[in-house]
């Protein structure tokens, strides 16, 4: 018997639940439905799914609450599916543990890879843990050895500067998620780091003139407006 990822669907909106469903279940995976915060709660518990696609506009409970609660014992992933277009609205989702966020309407391919990427990070537990194992992220011609604290493109070494290996090097062991600016700078300059985030743009406008092909069309690490910066999953 095929083992099949088991996907969450919470969405409030039936002709949307039903859409994403039959979308899902065509590629492959196993699909169950909560039309209400209460519902998914309990299913979330009960039912241990792969991944939640979540609706933050519920009609008992913010979707926010879902994500707050849901982070205080598991860090199952959770990709928000949301009418929700606010830059706020995104990094506050994000920030309380969301691995992703997409804004409604989406396209279903798009969707898709989402959920890919996400299920590729449950089932290998952690973006880090082959990170850990093997020392060295790759991802096509990009190779960051973490032994070395080199980053290479095409082999050879791009001499990075401290922080901007530091940057890298994160994106890296967190890879296919999206990282708020305000968790970058605070991972890398500590809690008191706050306010104007110029800093870290001016250091990823180095990174990419350096890694990039064409620093306008990033390969590697893209831009979330508004949001944060995610770096291409690996190889």
């Amino acid at each position: 018997m095929t083992i099949k990822d088991k996907i969450l669907v919470v969405e409030d909106e039936k002709s949307i639940s039903g859409f994403i469903q039959t979308m899902l279940e065509a590629s492959g995976y196993d699909v169950i439905l909560a039309h209400t915060g209460s519902e998914a709660s309990s299913m979330i518990a009960s039912h241990c799914p792969d991944l939640v696609v979540l609706d933050l506009g519920l009609p008992d409970v913010d979707g926010l609450e879902i994500i707050r609660s849901v982070r205080q014992w598991t860090q199952l992933p959770i990709l928000v599916v949301s009418a929700r277009t606010h830059e706020s609205d995104k990094v506050q989702a994000l920030d309380l543990g969301a691995d992703d966020y997409i804004t409604k309407p989406f396209g279903a391919a798009e969707l898709l890879a989402r959920v890919r990427v996400a299920i590729r990070h449950t089932r290998l537990g952690a973006s880090s843990e082959s990170v850990a194992a093997t020392g060295k992220f790759t991802a096509g011609d990009l190779t960051i050895d973490y032994d070395k604290h080199q980053v290479l493109v095409e082999g050879e070494n791009v001499h990075l500067t401290q922080n901007e290996y530091r940057i890298v090097a994160l994106l890296g062991k967190c890879a296919g998620k999206v990282l708020t600016y305000d968790f970058i700078m605070k991972e890398l300059w500590g809690p008191q780091s706050k306010g104007s985030n110029q800093i870290l743009r001016v250091n990823m406008a180095n990174i990419r003139r350096k890694i990039e092909k064409n620093p306008a069309e990033p390969q590697y690490i893209f831009t979330e407006i508004g949001v944060g910066y995610r770096m291409v999953d690996p190889d």
